[in-house]
């Protein structure tokens, strides 16, 4: 029998020098993880990385699919920097399949690339547009309790009938809308929950993915994309929503009353012969 969870704590637990050595080294200036927020110089130049190492850890023991997020910023810093000025962003998906997901900016569509039995990756999907279907992912549910549009939007998803996929893991419950290309996630605050999720190292790389793919994402209740709040340290931390462009038009409305970002969405809607 194998016991994978301490190979995974091990995952957590690397240093970034251990987890980049097999990179070209005079690449990566600064590598830092969620684990220890503090960047360690690995060398090289011209590029630093944001990682976390273990997406998931909580649910590593009820096997349920976990994974890793990394985004690439230019330069040689990991502050005062945004989501949109990254290179790059990746996950990857230990679950029934090892699976390497991957955005390039300026690139188009995002990228799935799967791990076969002799060691070799594969591309096999691309995802270029993500539409409207009812599939929901409510992360922090017990903001419900004491956030009332928030209760609402959950009671519309409810009364809606969609469909509940959920497991507790950011990186399989948001990488579902980019493979199922339909969708939504929310994580969510409250005044008795505060935001667990960080912008450096989860929710910046993930919204270049989702975006890259022809979603769409609001972060931190200013109905803005995740990829332009600015990161000002490194343990800055935020509420969020994954999903379509008309989920996070519907999130935006239900949370902060409008979507102004997409009111052209709900014109088109309105007069689709226009």
């Amino acid at each position: 029998m194998v016991h994978w969870e301490p190979t995974l704590q091990h995952l957590a637990d690397c240093n970034p020098t251990c987890m980049f050595r097999s990179l070209p080294q005079h690449v990566c200036k600064y590598a830092c993880s969620e684990e220890v927020p503090e960047p360690v110089d690995v060398g090289g130049e011209g590029f630093c990385v944001a990682f976390d190492p273990l997406d998931g850890s909580s649910i590593v023991d009820t096997n349920f699919a976990v994974g890793t997020i990394f985004g690439v910023w230019p330069g040689d810093k990991l502050k005062d920097i945004d989501g949109r000025q990254q290179a790059a962003a990746g996950m990857g998906i230990y679950g029934p399949r090892t699976v390497f997901c991957l955005a390039v900016a300026g690139y188009p569509g995002t990228h799935e690339f799967l791990l076969m039995d002799d060691g070799k990756w594969v591309h096999v999907k691309e995802t270029t547009e993500i539409g409207e279907g009812k599939l929901f992912a409510p992360g922090n549910l017990r903001a419900t309790f004491d956030n009332p549009a928030y209760e609402r939007l959950i009671s519309h998803y409810l009364g809606e009938k969609y469909t509940l996929r959920y497991t507790g893991g950011m990186v399989p419950d948001v990488f579902q809308i980019i493979v199922k290309e339909k969708g939504v996630f929310t994580n969510v605050t409250s005044p008795s929950t505060k935001a667990k999720l960080r912008i450096l190292f989860e929710v910046a790389p993930l919204a270049l993915l989702v975006e890259n793919a022809g979603g769409a994402s609001s972060c931190d209740g200013k109905c803005v994309s995740a990829l332009d709040i600015p990161i000002l340290n490194y343990d800055q931390r935020t509420e969020i929503c994954f999903g379509s462009i008309g989920e996070v038009r519907r999130f935006e409305e239900y949370l902060y009353g409008n979507s102004p970002r997409f009111s052209t969405v709900n014109e088109l809607e309105a007069n689709p012969r226009q």
